[in-house]
C-alpha cells in the first residue's frame, strides 16, 4: 500500500502508535516531508528553511537526504522509522524472488541494537504493521512483502551483491573499521550500485564531528544547495525541544570544545587531521617489501609501543634508519589479542639484535616489567623523553619535507590518516587517534622516525687548531706533521701555490707547538 510519510507517522494504527504525540517532532515531520517530496505549511516552511540553508522545498523526493543534528534529537528513532515506511509504505521494483533490503548501519554493534529495537517497537506497536512480519532473527526482519529490514554495525564488505531498496546510515561521522581510514566512503561506494536499480533513497544521519569524511562532504556541497541532495544542520533542542536548557548547559561546561558538536550540531574546528593525504601518500614506497632485511654499515634504530596482553591495544615495534637524508621505516610489527607479553619481547629482542640494535626506546607506558624484561634479554629499555603528541609533531616535519619513507602497512598507513590535533584553550596543539581508535602502530613508527631523524646526515670532522713547528718543510696555516710525538695519522700537506717558506729563526706563523 502507498502511504504519504506524514500521514504513517500521524497514524496511531501506523508508525503514530510508536511515535505518539507529533507536537514535540514538528522540525523532523516537516524535514522529513520535504525529503519525499510533500508540500509544507506556511509554519512547516519556516522551520525546513531555518534547518536547511534557506534553500527551496524540494518538490520531489530527493536522492538522498542527510541530516546533521546535535545528540539526544531522536536521530536513531528517525532512522528506524524511515528504515519501517521505506519497507512497509513505498513501492519497490523487484524480480520475481528477488528478496530487497533496507538495509541501516550503524557505527557499532551497540548502536545497531539500539536501532534494531526501535525498528522492531515501531512495527509491533501497531496491530496491521506486527501482522506483516514474517519472520524475526537478531538483526534482520523479514515482512510478507519480500522486504527485509536489516540493521548491521557498518562494513562495506557485506553489502556488495545484495539488492538495497534503501540503505540509512546512522551516525556516520564515528564510524570506524580497522582495515579503512574512511569506511564512511568506502561504504558509499559500495552502496550505490546496490540502489540503483531500485532507484532506492540514502539516509544518512549523525552528529557531526570534525571537517573529514563523507557528511562533512556533503554538508559542503549541498547544504544549503537546490538539487536532489537535501543536507539540514540543526542543534539539538531544534530537533528535540523537550531537553532542558540546564542541562544542555551543564554539558557545554564540562566540556564546551566538545559542545559546539555535540550539542550545537556544527563541525569542530579545533580538531582538524594530523597530516594530509598527501604527505602520507608521498611517504608510502608501493611495491617494497614489509620489511627490509639488515644491512652491514647501517646504523638502525628502534621504537616500542608496549602492552600489557589485555584489551584491544597491541605490542608494537618498529626500526628505522637514515640513508642518503630520508628516514625509512625497515619494519613494523604488532602483537594484539591475548598474549604474553614478556614472550613477545624475547621475540622481538631476537629481531633488534638481527639489526645490531643494543638499546631501544619506548613510549611513556609506566609498567615497571617493560624496563626489566628487556633488560633481561640484554637490551637495554630507555624510556622516550618526549610524550606522545611530541614525538608526532617531530615526525611531522619529517612528512612535510618529504624525508620519509614508509611501507604499505594497512594498520599503520590507516592510523596515520586518522591521527588527529586538537587546539586546546591554552592554545597548544594535541596529537592523539580519535575516539574509539588506536595508534600502536604509528607511535611505534613515529617514535622510530624520530630517533633516526636525529642522526647527522654528514658526521663533520673534528675541529683542529694547526701546529706550527719551525723547520718544518711546509709551515703555513692548516701544515699538519706526522710525528709520531705530534700526533700520528695526520698527514703534512702541500704548499699552496706561491709559497716562500720563511727561514725557521722566524715562523711564518707563529703558533706554538702544544703537543
Amino acid at each position: 500500500m502507498s502511504v504519504e510519510i506524514d500521514h504513517a507517522l500521524s497514524d496511531h494504527r501506523l508508525l503514530g502508535g510508536g511515535f505518539g504525540c507529533l507536537d514535540t517532532w514538528c522540525t523532523w515531520l516537516a524535514v522529513l516531508k520535504a525529503a519525499f517530496g510533500r508540500p509544507l505549511d506556511a509554519h512547516e516552511r519556516e522551520i525546513f528553511t531555518a534547518v536547511a540553508g534557506n534553500r527551496a522545498v524540494p518538490k520531489n523526493r530527493v536522492r538522498e537526504f542527510w541530516a546533521v543534528a546535535g545528540r539526544r534529537s531522536g536521530k536513531s528513532r528517525v532512522a528506524a522509522a524511515i528504515a519501517v515506511y521505506l519497507s512497509l509504505f513505498c513501492k519497490h521494483k523487484l524480480a520475481r524472488g528477488e528478496t530487497g533490503m533496507v538495509l541501516t548501519l550503524a557505527g557499532s554493534r551497540d548502536q545497531a541494537r539500539a536501532v534494531f529495537s526501535y525498528v522492531r517497537g515501531l512495527l509491533e506497536a501497531a496491530p496491521a504493521l506486527r501482522a506483516e512480519i514474517v519472520n524475526v532473527s537478531r538483526y534482520e526482519i523479514e515482512l510478507k512483502n519480500g522486504i527485509v529490514i536489516a540493521v548491521h554495525s557498518n562494513s562495506f564488505r557485506t553489502i556488495r551483491g545484495r539488492t538495497l531498496a534503501a540503505a540509512i546510515f546512522d551516525e556516520i561521522s564515528f564510524w570506524r573499521d580497522e582495515s579503512s581510514a574512511l569506511p564512511d566512503v568506502e561504504t558509499y561506494r559500495a552502496v550505490l550500485p546496490s540502489l540503483a536499480t531500485t532507484n532506492g533513497m540514502l539516509i544518512g544521519i549523525s552528529t557531526p564531528y570534525r571537517k573529514l569524511g563523507l557528511l562533512h562532504q556533503k554538508w559542503r556541497d549541498h547544504f544549503g544547495q537546490e538539487g536532489d541532495v537535501l543536507v539540514v544542520q540543526g542543534r539539538s533542542q531544534a530537533f528535540n525541544p523537550t531537553l532542558a536548557d540546564s542541562v544542555i548547559a551543564a554539558q557545554r561546561e564540562a566540556d564546551p570544545a566538545g559542545a559546539v558538536s555535540e550539542w550545537d550540531a556544527a563541525f569542530r574546528v579545533d580538531i582538524s587531521a594530523w597530516l594530509d593525504d598527501a604527505s602520507i601518500d608521498r611517504a608510502i614506497e608501493l611495491g617494497r617489501p614489509l620489511e627490509l632485511p639488515p644491512q652491514q654499515g647501517i646504523v638502525y634504530r628502534a621504537f616500542t609501543d608496549a602492552s600489557g596482553g589485555v584489551g584491544a591495544d597491541s605490542y608494537t615495534l618498529s626500526i628505522a634508519h637514515k640513508e642518503n637524508n630520508f628516514c625509512i621505516i625497515d619494519l613494523v610489527r604488532g602483537t594484539a589479542g591475548k598474549f604474553d607479553p614478556h614472550q613477545v619481547t624475547r621475540d622481538y629482542a631476537a629481531l633488534c639484535r638481527e639489526y645490531h640494535v643494543g638499546e631501544i626506546v619506548g613510549d611513556s607506558y609506566s609498567a615497571q616489567w617493560v624496563a626489566g624484561t628487556w633488560r633481561e634479554t640484554g637490551i637495554n629499555y630507555r624510556r622516550s623523553a618526549l610524550v606522545k603528541s611530541d614525538i608526532y609533531r617531530e615526525a611531522e616535519a619529517l612528512f612535510t619535507r618529504g624525508l620519509v619513507r614508509l611501507l604499505d602497512h594497512a594498520k599503520l598507513v590507516r592510523e596515520l590518516r586518522l591521527l588527529e590535533r586538537i587546539t586546546h584553550r591554552s592554545g597548544k596543539d594535541q596529537v592523539t587517534h580519535p575516539k574509539g581508535g588506536r595508534d600502536d602502530f604509528a607511535n611505534a613508527a613515529c617514535g622510530a622516525l624520530y630517533l633516526v631523524g636525529r642522526i647527522p646526515a654528514v658526521v663533520e670532522p673534528p675541529i683542529v687548531s694547526p701546529c706550527i713547528i719551525p723547520g718544518r718543510p711546509w709551515n703555513w696555516p692548516g701544515a699538519y706533521h706526522t710525528d709520531t710525538a705530534a700526533g700520528a695519522g695526520i698527514a703534512n700537506t702541500p704548499p699552496p701555490p706561491g709559497f716562500d717558506r720563511p727561514s725557521s729563526a722566524e715562523p711564518w706563523f707563529p703558533y706554538v707547538d702544544k703537543w
